[in-house]
């Protein structure tokens, strides 16, 4: 399914693009794929609001590429190699390098790269990062506790008081709803950065862990503790 999906969107990202750019899109492009199959798709659920080798000119004047870019949350995702990006690099690349992180927070842009063997051994753990950022830009964006249905905030005071990772089953027991209903209030919380996954494989989780976004809602509102 992955391989279907990412080869639209590759067509779309290369349709009507010349220059450069084309050329950075026609190269190898394994660890970008790495990247977006084993984080960036299985937490965002789509391609959208994704592009790839995102054109930027730096401080410089020279155009430099991101691997992905999120156009709505203004993030710079990257895959780094440790071959090529550290064990064989020059001293000059590294200067550029440094530069073009800068370049990049000048823009106004997150920088959150991956290195190559956390895409390979940790993917889960890639995930609950990226988790976490989106839980934080959602607390910079003014998400309130108030503002959340009343089951979601429930689930959310259970799952503090908790403390250590949940189930669907717990989920319908706090708020004595069937489990269909509790998936719905589980996804909801998931979709707002409120709860992430741990355990279980790529297609299936068996468990869940409040996030930072979600405890910070709650000690930031003194009339519900």
């Amino acid at each position: 399914m992955f391989e279907k999906e990412y080869e639209l969107f590759w067509k779309k990202q290369v349709k009507g693009v010349g220059g450069q750019r084309l050329e950075m899109l026609q190269r190898d492009l394994t660890g970008t794929r790495k990247l977006l199959e084993s984080v960036l798709i299985p937490v965002f659920g789509s391609f959208e609001d994704l592009e790839i080798e995102y054109e930027m000119v730096s401080l410089s004047g020279t155009k430099i590429y991101a691997d992905v870019f999120h156009s709505r949350l203004r993030v710079v995702f990257e895959e780094d190699h440790f071959v090529t990006h550290a064990e064989k690099i020059t001293r000059d690349r590294f200067s550029f390098e440094r530069a073009r992180a800068r370049s990049v927070a000048i823009f106004g842009y997150i920088y959150f790269p991956y290195s190559r063997d956390e895409l390979d051994k940790k993917p889960e753990f890639c995930q609950r990062n990226l988790y976490e950022l989106i839980g934080r830009i959602g607390i910079a964006e003014g998400t309130g506790l108030l503002e959340l249905p009343v089951y979601e905030r429930e689930a959310m005071r259970f799952a503090l008081l908790r403390n250590k990772p949940f189930q669907m089953a717990d989920i319908c027991t706090w708020l004595h709803l069937k489990r269909e209903a509790s998936r719905s209030v589980l996804r909801n919380l998931e979709s707002k950065g409120l709860v992430y996954p741990v355990g279980g494989g790529s297609t299936r989780c068996h468990a869940f862990m409040i996030t930072e976004k979600a405890k910070d809602l709650f000690h930031r509102n003194k009339q519900l503790e």
